[in-house]
């Protein structure tokens, strides 16, 4: 019975851990992006880089975001320069999107997706589930309740079947 009980106790400390945030990032627009204002609703986090190959997914996060936007997906954008292939600027940053790409999904400043420095919400990642990006975009589904859903890595594009499922999976029919 202690042991069960233990168990338990233990199960019930480890929860605040299971869940993301709220967290709070500075938006490229200005201003802040709180996470806690989209709870109830899935997040696909993907780290970004102006001068990566796999940049042009830009333009695949945007049509995702526009597919489900309306149905409650939130879609993140957060630049990095972790693998040194972001441009020097916040304001470099939101042109080159804005001209490439006309995104008008939610975009973070540069952010930190790594090491010590990295952002709570990818330090969070990190501790709790063991994931850490390995380059840039890599994506990130948070489920309604705050939840990790799944990762995946850059080669995987946004609008990939798997992705495309488990979104669906989390959204009103």
């Amino acid at each position: 019975m202690r042991r069960i009980l233990a168990f338990l106790a233990a199960l019930l400390a480890a929860l605040p851990a299971l869940a993301a945030g709220p967290f709070s990032f500075a938006s490229i627009d200005g201003g802040t992006i709180d996470t806690a204002e989209w709870r109830g609703r899935p997040v696909l986090v993907a780290n970004t880089a102006s001068l990566c190959g796999f940049t042009p997914q830009y333009d695949a996060l945007q049509a995702l975001y526009d597919r489900y936007r309306d149905r409650g997906l939130v879609v993140l954008a957060v630049p990095s320069d972790d693998f040194r292939q972001e441009l020097g600027s916040n304001d470099e940053v939101r042109e080159f999107c804005a001209v490439n790409f006309d995104l008008d999904l939610p975009m973070t400043e540069i952010t930190h997706v790594r090491g010590p420095q990295a952002h709570p919400f990818y330090r969070w990642l990190r501790q709790a589930h063991g994931f850490e990006p390995r380059w840039n975009f890599n994506k990130v589904l948070i489920g309604p309740d705050g939840a990790l859903v799944a990762t995946w890595g850059s080669t995987v594009s946004p609008t990939a079947a798997p992705i495309r499922s488990a979104i669906e999976a989390l959204l009103p029919r």
